[in-house]
């Protein structure tokens, strides 16, 4: 039973039920931990002392014998300071952000193959208005292959190469402006854009 301060009246330790929530988020980063792959491992603040307890849980596939390994790394990791177990929160974090960003990038690019699919030189010249140094020639040339390769049930070899050219573009583009933004939004259509 926890203690309380005779003149403050306040409690001494942390109650058991947020002892128990603490203890339920370091099992939960642990799960997280284990779940990721050597690589992903490597970028993150981890303390050499739980890399081997975190290499045998990630090896044990069994359901009961992982659950067991994956508390025993959690008791492990509550050993370990609260500023090292918020350093790998933080880590974790900005991969979530970064992999959110890369999320988006990937929406808008189909957004805009799809657009340049359906809607043809109109959706062009949007795309060549908000980034002027596209190939105009090469998009129209994967668009009409794109087109053709749907009509005729072949493999979608050059709906993959504008894709590839469309993040290629837009992917250096999003790194300097807003990378939310909806295509064509504010943009107004310049005569010699429009034109062959």
């Amino acid at each position: 039973m926890r203690g309380r301060d005779e003149d403050t009246g306040e409690f001494l330790s942390p109650s058991r039920s947020q002892q128990r929530r603490e203890a339920l988020g370091v099992l939960e980063l642990a799960e997280k931990l284990a779940s990721l792959t050597p690589s992903q491992l490597s970028k993150l603040p981890i303390p050499e002392d739980l890399l081997p307890h975190l290499e045998h849980t990630r090896k044990i596939t069994a359901h009961v014998a992982r659950k067991r390994q994956l508390a025993f790394l959690a008791k492990q990791m509550r050993r370990e300071d609260d500023e090292a177990l918020d350093a790998i929160r933080d880590a974790l974090d900005e991969d979530g952000v970064a992999a959110r960003r890369e999320v988006a990038l990937m929406h808008r690019i189909e957004a805009w193959r799809e657009r340049l699919l359906a809607e043809g030189d109109v959706a062009l010249g949007e795309l060549l208005d908000e980034l002027p140094a596209a190939n105009r020639q090469h998009l129209r040339q994967l668009v009409r292959s794109s087109l053709e390769e749907r009509k005729r049930n072949k493999p979608p070899r050059a709906s993959r190469e504008l894709f590839r050219e469309l993040r290629t573009l837009l992917g250096g583009h999003a790194a300097g402006s807003d990378a939310d933004a909806a295509p064509g939004d504010g943009d107004t259509p310049d005569d010699d854009l429009t034109d062959d």
